[in-house]
C-alpha cells in the first residue's frame, strides 16, 4: 500500500474516532500542529467547545509512555492538558484544547520576565514530584546515545567528516567530562525538553506539553533547557539572572541544588552537552526524516558554544575541534 493510501486510511480512522468520542457525526478536523516525531495534533471543528485529537500511529509512536507521565504529572499538580478519551490500541487521545499559540510564539522581550517566573514555578513543581522506583534514569547509556547523535549525524552525515585520531580524542575526552558532570549531579524528575515551545498559556498556570520522555535526571538539565532554548536566544546576563532565580526557588522548595557557583557551572556544562545532542538530532531530522527546517537553528547552537566553552579550560579540546575542524566544514556545507 502506498504512503498516500495509508495516510488516507489513517485520516479517515482519526475522523471517525473523534466523531464517535464526541457523539457528533458532523464534526471535522484540521491540523493543529505536529512535532519532531510521528505524533500529530488535530483540532475539532463544528463542535463546541473545540478539542484536540492526538494521533500517535501504532508502530511509529506508543501512546502509553505519554499517558503514564501525563497521569503522574496531573496527580501531583503539574498543569497538563486534560485527557477526555483514550484509545490506546489505535493511538488516539482526545485532549482539552488549550488554544494557541504556545508561549514561544507570543513571548516578547517585555513579557519574558513574567513568563520565566511562571515557567520556573511550574518546573520546580515538576521536579518535586515523587517518581515510581521503576522510572528510567538519565544514565550512562542515555548519555552515550546522545553523544553518538552528534558524531554520527552532525559530524559524519551533515558535515561529511571523518575525524582524525587527534580530533576524535578531543571529542571523546570532552564528551566524557560532560557525561561525568551530568552523572555526578543530584537526580530529580527531568522533562528533557522543558522549553517555551512546550509550554501553553492557560487559566491555571502554564501547561506543560511533550513530557513523555520524563526520566530521573540531572537537576540542572531542565533549567538550562528552558533558559538556553533550542529555538530562542536571550542575552547571557539575563539567562544568568534567571538561573539564579531558579536556584533560589529550588532551594526554597527543598530540592537538592548545590551551591550557586557549582550549579551555574553544571548548567553551563549540561547546556553544552544538550546543544551538541540537539545538533545531532536536527541533522538526523534533516537527512533521515526530510524535515530541513530544524537545521536553520544551527548557528544559534554554535553561538552558544562560542559563549560558554571558552570559559572552562577543561573544555579546551572541544573549543579546538570547533574552531579548526567543525566550523570550517560547516561554512562549506552552508556556503
Amino acid at each position: 500500500m502506498s504512503a498516500s493510501a495509508t495516510d488516507d486510511i489513517r485520516s479517515q480512522s482519526r475522523l471517525i474516532w473523534a466523531q464517535t468520542a464526541l457523539h457528533s457525526s458532523t464534526l471535522t478536523l484540521e491540523s493543529a500542529s505536529s512535532d519532531a516525531g510521528f505524533r500529530s495534533y488535530w483540532r475539532t471543528l463544528g463542535h463546541a467547545p473545540s478539542h484536540i485529537v492526538m494521533d500517535a500511529p501504532p508502530g511509529k509512536e506508543d501512546v502509553r509512555p505519554w499517558l503514564r507521565v501525563h497521569d503522574l504529572l496531573h496527580q501531583h499538580g503539574v498543569r497538563v492538558p486534560q485527557v477526555l478519551a483514550r484509545d490506546i490500541e489505535h493511538g488516539f487521545l482526545l485532549l482539552e484544547d488549550l488554544g494557541g499559540p504556545n508561549v514561544a510564539q507570543i513571548v516578547t522581550a517585555e513579557s519574558v520576565e513574567h513568563v520565566m517566573a511562571a515557567a520556573i514555578q511550574q518546573l520546580v513543581c515538576l521536579q518535586t514530584l515523587p517518581l515510581p522506583a521503576d522510572f528510567p534514569a538519565f544514565g550512562e547509556a542515555l548519555l552515550q546515545r546522545d553523544a553518538g547523535l552528534f558524531e554520527e549525524w552532525f559530524i559524519r552525515r551533515h558535515l561529511g567528516l571523518e575525524l582524525s585520531c587527534a580530533d576524535a580524542e578531543r571529542l571523546e575526552l570532552v564528551q566524557r567530562r560532560l557525561m561525568d558532570n551530568a552523572l555526578a549531579q543530584a537526580q530529580v524528575p527531568t522533562h528533557r525538553d522543558f522549553m517555551l515551545r512546550n509550554l501553553m498559556p492557560s487559566t491555571h498556570g502554564l501547561a506543560v506539553l511533550d513530557f513523555q520522555d520524563l526520566v530521573r535526571g540531572p537537576i540542572a538539565y531542565d533549567p538550562v533547557s528552558l533558559m538556553r532554548d533550542a529555538f530562542l536566544s536571550w542575552p547571557e546576563p539575563r539567562v544568568n539572572t534567571w538561573l539564579q532565580h531558579y536556584h533560589a526557588a529550588a532551594q526554597h522548595a527543598g530540592l537538592p541544588v548545590p551551591s550557586l557557583p557549582t550549579f551555574l557551572r553544571d548548567a553551563d556544562w549540561l547546556g553544552v552537552q544538550r546543544h551538541l545532542k540537539i545538533l545531532g538530532i536536527f541533522a538526523r531530522l534533516h537527512h533521515r526524516d526530510e524535515k530541513p527546517r530544524y537545521l536553520a537553528d544551527a548557528p544559534r547552537f554554535m553561538a552558544y558554544l562560542d559563549a560558554v566553552v571558552p570559559k572552562y579550560p577543561e573544555l579546551t579540546p572541544l573549543a579546538e575541534l570547533l574552531e579548526y575542524t567543525l566550523k570550517p566544514a560547516l561554512a562549506k556545507v552552508h556556503a
